[in-house]
């Protein structure tokens, strides 16, 4: 690793020197299937000709003036978006993290409009939310809030997928003014909730005034079968955030809003100077058409259900995994030990896949992967697996 680089990462020992659809290479020639998609960016994989192509054309033509102007690429892009999604408009950042940054800046003056001197948000335990000062603060983990302390005030916690708790903070805090969940925790271990929790929280927010804030950055833009994960639930959020796969690895954020939500900002209240510049609203208005045109969405969940039958058939029975779990292509198989090993033996083996939550096999392969492919990975991590707990 390089000397003049800051030490915050611990890479494996490979680099990448290219990439098409799902397979990488490295500087020794030596291909990989990609099981994680640069966590759940490159979901249209890599190199794709229509996402390179936009690119081009638009890199050869203006790539950036700012946000003093109108940007006729952001402005196609917001209306994509909003109708997909039913939201009314959207803020556009250059990451996850300061999307979710916009939707806590919207909470706070939601309640400050509201004369709330002191506006909370619910947050869960085991979220990841970011590493800036207050989306960290958000997170439900204590290791990613370690060393950084004081934190940003204001979140209130819950346990993930506990209706009851959200209505016991109902009661006793009278500064709530939102609450903000991921629709499926992703980095905490892919922990899906009940079928009535988004729909319970829904109702609570309802109840009480306050907004809905959805972190869609992991589970958005066709991961789960839906082209949002809370279209499952068959609700809409008053704030929801994008990125990752929206740009297929070209770096943007998204905040959508709904309602009351979408009033909220005026000129000054926030701002980016990258943000939504013509370049990166070309490449996601181009990963757009191309989950448009090959039903992603579809796709997605039809591999999912494949990929975790095969998981079932082979792993099931098996006394170390405590559970096989997946909504469309975003996949876990939990094991009853530590299994952060298995990151280097699967490269080895040719296989790009994630261990969170330390004991957390988890995959996000790209949603254009074929049924070979997926066959492929699903054999590659079970024989893994097995030869990891003998």
């Amino acid at each position: 690793m390089s000397d003049y680089l800051m030490k915050n990462y611990a890479p494996l020992p490979v680099t990448f020197t290219k990439g098409e659809a799902a397979n990488l290479w490295d500087t020794e020639g030596k291909q990989y299937l990609d099981g994680l998609s640069g966590v759940a960016v490159c979901s249209l994989g890599h190199a794709h000709p229509e996402i390179a192509t936009a690119i081009a054309k638009q890199a050869k033509q203006l790539i950036h003036t700012s946000n003093w102007y109108h940007i006729a690429q952001q402005e196609e892009l917001a209306a994509e978006l909003c109708q997909l999604s039913g939201m009314d408009n959207v803020f556009f950042s250059n990451s996850g993290a300061e999307a979710n940054e916009t939707a806590i800046k919207l909470a706070r003056l939601y309640g400050h409009k509201k004369n709330i001197d002191e506006p909370a948000i619910i947050v869960m335990d085991g979220s990841f939310h970011g590493r800036t000062l207050a989306t960290l603060s958000a997170t439900g983990n204590r290791k990613v809030h370690a060393g950084f302390e004081p934190l940003v005030q204001g979140f209130v916690r819950a346990p993930y997928n506990d209706l009851e708790a959200i209505g016991t903070i109902a009661k006793n805090n009278q500064n709530v003014v939102a609450v903000l969940v991921e629709p499926i925790i992703g980095e905490g271990g892919v922990i899906i909730p009940d079928e009535d929790y988004l729909p319970g929280i829904r109702k609570l927010c309802d109840d009480n005034g306050w907004l809905m804030i959805l972190d869609e950055i992991q589970t958005g833009m066709c991961r789960t079968g839906e082209w949002f994960a809370f279209q499952h639930a068959n609700i809409i959020p008053d704030i929801m955030t994008l990125a990752k796969a929206l740009g297929n690895g070209v770096p943007i954020g998204a905040c959508l809003a709904k309602g009351d939500a979408a009033e909220l900002f005026a000129p000054g209240n926030h701002g980016s100077t990258y943000g939504g510049n013509p370049l990166v609203c070309a490449a996601a208005l181009a990963v757009i058409n191309v989950m448009k045109s090959e039903k992603l969405e579809a796709r997605s969940q039809a591999l999912g259900k494949m990929i975790l039958s095969q998981f079932e058939n082979d792993l099931a029975d098996n006394t170390a995994v405590v559970d096989i779990r997946g909504k469309g292509l975003m996949l876990a198989i939990e094991l009853n030990r530590p299994c952060g090993e298995l990151m280097q033996q699967a490269l080895t083996q040719g296989l790009l896949l994630n261990v969170t939550a330390e004991k957390v096999v988890r995959l996000l392969p790209p949603l254009i992967i074929s049924d070979n492919e997926a066959t492929e990975i699903t054999q590659k991590v079970t024989t893994l697996i097995k030869n990891f707990i003998q």
